[in-house]
């Protein structure tokens, strides 16, 4: 029976949770995920974790934040003054922006923080700091 190894191409359904069991992402309804193991396509811990599997198991990966998208950085939190921000731009809590770093590159951020003068925006990913749960299932290996 064969088994992943690194650079073997694994097509996987998958649901990741967070450890309250809450679901941010699944394959459900959709093609499997598909990406060559070891490459960094996937967080460490996906890479990691399909090693040895043959097609067809199923398997539990519980993956420390560190192994996943690290822990939160404080330094990708900013506050900007309130009128660098154009007025029809809505500035809720939780909603996401789009800034443009000075090479050109898309960066997606979340209004954290309003107050009169300022507004926080962090770009650390939504999952940073968070342990997660991967329910897998090889579909295949290439």
């Amino acid at each position: 029976m064969t088994e992943v190894k690194n650079g073997d191409t694994a097509r996987i359904h998958y649901t990741g949770k967070l450890t309250d069991g809450s679901v941010f992402d699944s394959s459900e309804g959709r093609e499997p995920l598909e990406f060559a193991v070891g490459s960094g396509q996937v967080i460490p811990g996906m890479d990691a974790g399909m090693l040895g599997m043959a097609v067809g198991d199923k398997k539990v990966l519980e993956i420390p934040a560190m192994e996943a998208y690290g822990p939160v950085n404080p330094d990708a939190r900013q506050a900007i003054p309130r009128e660098s921000i154009p007025a029809d731009i809505p500035l809720e809590i939780g909603t996401q922006l789009q800034m443009q770093t000075p090479d050109g590159q898309a960066l997606p951020v979340t209004v954290v923080e309003v107050s009169e003068d300022s507004v926080t925006l962090d770009a650390n990913h939504f999952l940073a700091g968070k342990d997660l749960i991967f329910d897998v299932e090889l579909v295949s290996i290439n």
